[in-house]
């Protein structure tokens, strides 16, 4: 899983408009090619404004756009209503590039921003989905939920991702504690609103996020990471002045009565939430789904054939699943059932304390260098491709996903970020972290965020900023599926049962999300589901349902991006022959920088043609 791009950052600030783009960027007199990459520059210039916290996400928040490191996002009525304008004006600059007259990569380009931005279109009859939802590719039905808010993103944000080099760094990472705050009582007024207008997380979700804040309004202000982080680092650079009593004083000032101002408004707000965990119960929950699964998924499946498609892959799978496991002698029982045994193994268990935790880290670091050279194989690409594992914080682990990645900033100052969710090591067994690695690292999300950082000079930043789910899911499920093909699992049968669990996983994961908020299943019911047929812990289950109903549609990306990237392989296999080279399809998916699957099969047609008319010894 990514956060960046396509999970959208709350939070709170005066918005940019688009008469701060500069002229040049704007400019629409050059010959086509080049005209239609100013346009593409000033889509990106326009929805960085709307979006400061991706601009430091990609490190691009110098030089002329150097302002918006002491901002944050605008997510007011004000806010929504100036990115729903901005779409608009995006439009119409697409659709004054003739789309005959361009090369054909520009003509995927064109119409991949195009789709974006029919996307955002389409988020407008719901005052629940903001419309930059629709243009980074993510859904959020409620402001605050234990997965999204200003509360269990910003301080995160700020330590993780605000570099802090010098005096002015340090006054913008100030100026952002304070629009944070701002930013939460934005949120506690847009909760107001929805609940007025019966649009709150189901009331097991309220239960988690009124002990989120609380346990962070419990923290002393110096102890805030808030506070640590501007400390240790400006420490660490030498660099002079109070900051730490400074960010202090604005915790203790500005942020806790904006959090107690959105914890008596929440908790007042989800009094009465109702337990049905699907959206159908919204204004217009229906079509909203219906969006979310359109988005989610970049494709018109409906959602009767993705919950029929995810039982059939699990049946599969689980009959794959059943052999490797009978020959590790176990047995008895659904494979489930073993599933659920192995999780249990104590073979596989690191000890549930600091020392496991860091046991775990160090084995999921030596994954990653047991994939390296395997690349070869894989890419042509050669990319460096660095990536941190770090533990998920402390303070937001309760509501983040098991695992998820961050990628790397475009100047190359900030490698990619692997996180893993260490509330208890018994949420990742030894037998699935490999699979995890080549998902969240190499290579999956590092490896394709890579590309777009280490080749930034040549490809479009728009690319960098719009995010689609299935293809980011897709192409990293796709990446387990490669390490295996490598032979990483050779002497490995666990693993490799690990790898098989993690594909029906996701296609249970069809089946879920459908069945919530399409088929009116129960959080209790999905969780018996996960539970029985992966094998996987009721807390862990648990936790996964919670995502689902909080971001709807977002987990089908994964089996859907695997099954089109899998079915387009072998289009291009059945073309080409003996001209077919795994390294060079590859290679073709992740340079597109990301597209909808929709469009993908213009790439890969794109790269049969090419392969066709190459040489023998090509």
């Amino acid at each position: 899983m990514t956060t960046n791009r396509r999970t959208i950052i709350a939070g709170g600030a005066a918005t940019l408009g688009l008469a701060s783009i500069p002229a040049a960027a704007r400019a629409v007199t050059a010959p086509s090619p080049d005209r239609f990459r100013n346009v593409l520059d000033s889509i990106a210039d326009q929805a960085l404004n709307l979006s400061p916290e991706t601009a430091t996400n990609l490190g691009v928040d110098v030089g002329p756009r150097a302002g918006l490191r002491a901002k944050l996002s605008d997510y007011s009525p004000a806010g929504n209503a100036a990115f729903a304008s901005a779409a608009i004006a995006m439009q119409a600059q697409v659709n004054a590039i003739d789309r005959k007259t361009l090369s054909p990569v520009d003509q995927l380009r064109w119409d991949t921003i195009h789709y974006t931005l029919d996307r955002t279109q389409e988020a407008k009859p719901f005052f629940y989905a903001n419309a930059s939802q629709g243009f980074f590719g993510g859904t959020s039905p409620y402001v605050v939920s234990q997965q999204n808010g200003a509360l269990s993103s910003t301080p995160e944000f700020l330590d993780s991702q605000h570099p802090i080099n010098s005096a002015s760094d340090a006054e913008a990472y100030l100026s952002r504690v304070a629009a944070f705050a701002k930013s939460l009582d934005v949120e506690t007024a847009q909760i107001r609103d929805d609940a007025a207008r019966g649009v709150m997380p189901p009331d097991f979700i309220a239960a988690n996020v009124i002990g989120q804040i609380k346990g962070f309004r419990a923290t002393k202000a110096a102890n805030q990471k808030l506070v640590t982080s501007i400390a240790t680092r400006t420490a660490a650079k030498n660099i002079p002045g109070n900051w730490s009593a400074r960010a202090q004083n604005m915790v203790e000032s500005l942020v806790y009565p904006a959090v107690d101002r959105q914890l008596a408004a929440f908790t007042a707000a989800t009094r009465n939430a109702p337990h049905t965990a699907g959206v159908q119960r919204l204004p217009m929950g229906d079509d909203y789904y219906k969006w979310a699964l359109r988005l989610g998924t970049t494709t018109e499946t409906s959602a009767a054939e993705i919950h029929k498609l995810g039982l059939a892959q699990n049946a599969e799978l689980k009959a794959r699943m059943d052999v490797l496991l009978r020959k590790q002698g176990m047995t008895q029982g659904t494979v489930g059932e073993r599933v659920q045994a192995l999780n249990k193994d104590p073979r596989q268990l690191y000890s549930d304390d600091d020392a496991g935790r860091a046991q775990l880290i160090a084995f999921l670091n030596e994954k990653v260098a047991a994939v390296r050279p395997l690349m070869p194989k894989l890419s042509h690409l050669g990319l460096k491709a660095e990536v941190i594992v770090k533990r998920v914080p402390v303070d937001i682990q309760d509501g983040a996903a098991l695992g998820y990645m961050n990628f790397a900033s475009l100047d190359g100052k900030r490698p990619a970020i692997y996180y893993v969710n260490l509330k208890s090591t018994s949420l990742w067994p030894k037998y699935q972290l490999a699979t995890l690695t080549a998902h969240e690292g190499i290579p999956g999300h590092t490896w394709q965020g890579a590309y777009l950082a280490e080749h930034h000079a040549e490809i479009p930043l728009i690319s960098s900023l719009i995010g689609f789910n299935a293809f980011v899911e897709g192409w990293a499920l796709y990446s387990e599926q490669l390490v295996d093909e490598a032979g990483l699992y050779a002497d490995d049968p666990f693993s490799e049962i690990g790898f098989l669990q993690a594909l029906q996983f996701r296609a249970c994961r069809l089946v879920a999300d459908t069945g919530l908020h399409a088929m009116h299943w129960t959080r209790e019911q999905t969780v018996k589901f996960l539970m029985d047929e992966t094998g996987k812990g009721e807390g862990a289950m648990t936790s996964e349902t919670d995502r689902y109903c909080a971001s709807p549609g977002q987990a089908c990306g994964y089996k859907m991006g695997h099954n089109e990237i899998l079915r387009l392989r072998g289009v291009a296999q059945t073309a080409l022959g003996p001209k077919f080279d795994l390294a060079s399809f590859n290679d073709t998916l992740v340079k597109t920088g990301g597209v909808p699957l929709a469009l993908l099969p213009t790439a890969v047609d794109a790269y049969i043609k090419s392969a066709k008319s190459a040489g023998p010894n090509a």
